[in-house]
């Protein structure tokens, strides 16, 4: 299952058809708001990052990691990658380990769609939240550090970094758990599931105390991270599309 997961969604391949990048135009603004960028500018598609299409940007002396919107009609505040960059951006003056990011481009005109880029991180990303490929012995260190990273993210002063208006502080659960309601609610045509009906009764009945705000990734688990390619430690945090001000437990829930 492992090697499954990694063969599916590690590494690059060919750009597919419908997400081609207008070389030209993306080296042209490279040029203007990527410092020390350098042409002839190479463009793969890696295997993962499906909802923001991701792509890595080669040049003589550095690569780099370009995010964009997917091409065609998009759901309003969907896929809004100057989001994700906002937020690396913030987390990254507070010393949050999170890839630099070069530039945001909101003019539709580069590459069609609103795209970020950022700096490229060597390390390894583990697809399977067992850890199969670490020794039996090790494995709890890298659960150490996944928590520490988690901790450290949920300490920010996210008012001090920028982030202040980056979601609603307070009653998280609440906000959720009745989004969700009317969401099932709504969905006649889906059906019913007993099960869902009884989450739904005893949710919100069933919060946990206390309205601590921080900032929440989202989507908190081991693929959204690069580990040092030798040691249990986190590198990097990716992927930001679902992040929010939220309750620490939330991100605390759903790690794997």
């Amino acid at each position: 299952m492992s090697d499954d997961l990694a063969a599916q969604n590690s590494g690059t391949t060919a750009v597919r058809p419908g997400f081609e990048l207008d070389i030209a135009r993306l080296s042209q603004w490279m040029g203007e708001n990527v410092e020390g960028f350098a042409r002839p500018l190479g463009i793969e598609q890696f295997k993962g990052g499906q909802s923001n299409p991701t792509y890595k940007l080669t040049t003589p002396g550095k690569n780099y990691v370009l995010r964009r919107k997917p091409p065609g009609q998009l759901l309003k505040g969907a896929h809004a990658v100057e989001r994700e960059a906002a937020a690396m951006q913030g987390l990254g003056k507070a010393g949050f380990p999170v890839p630099h990011v070069h530039g945001v481009c909101t003019d539709d005109a580069v590459i069609g769609t609103w795209l970020f880029v950022m700096d490229m991180v060597e390390g390894r990303i583990f697809w399977d939240t067992t850890f199969p490929e670490v020794s039996r012995e090790d494995r709890p260190l890298y659960f150490d550090a996944m928590n520490a990273t988690l901790a450290q993210l949920h300490q920010v002063d996210y008012v001090a970094v920028g982030l202040g208006d980056y979601g609603r502080p307070g009653i998280y659960f609440e906000r959720q758990i009745g989004r969700w309601t009317k969401q099932y609610l709504a969905n006649e045509e889906a059906g019913r599931n007993e099960d869902m009906d009884l989450l739904v009764a005893w949710l919100p009945d069933n919060i946990p105390p206390g309205e601590e705000t921080s900032m929440d990734h989202g989507d908190f688990r081991c693929d959204n991270m690069i580990f040092h390619p030798m040691q249990p430690r986190v590198l990097e945090v990716l992927d930001w599309e679902l992040s929010t001000l939220g309750h620490p437990l939330a991100d605390f829930a759903i790690m794997r």
